[in-house]
């Protein structure tokens, strides 16, 4: 997974968080999260606010199905 897999990175973090509310997550605990998911093969520093929004909205999403 990459940053840009942000629909693929959601249900990794439904699956590895079940519990957690993605609208109660901040970024830099979001960040972590995805930075330490099985399969997560990305730099970094390549991380932004707009991807981890696009994450996080993903994850919304997927919890919402």
């Amino acid at each position: 997974m990459e940053w840009v897999d942000s629909l693929e990175i959601a249900i990794a973090l439904d699956e590895a968080h079940p519990g957690a509310n993605p609208l109660q997550v901040n970024f830099v605990e979001l960040r972590e999260w995805v930075l330490a998911l099985n399969g997560f093969d990305d730099d970094p520093e390549h991380s932004g606010e707009r991807i981890l929004e696009a994450i996080q909205m993903a994850w919304i999403e997927e919890r919402e199905d």
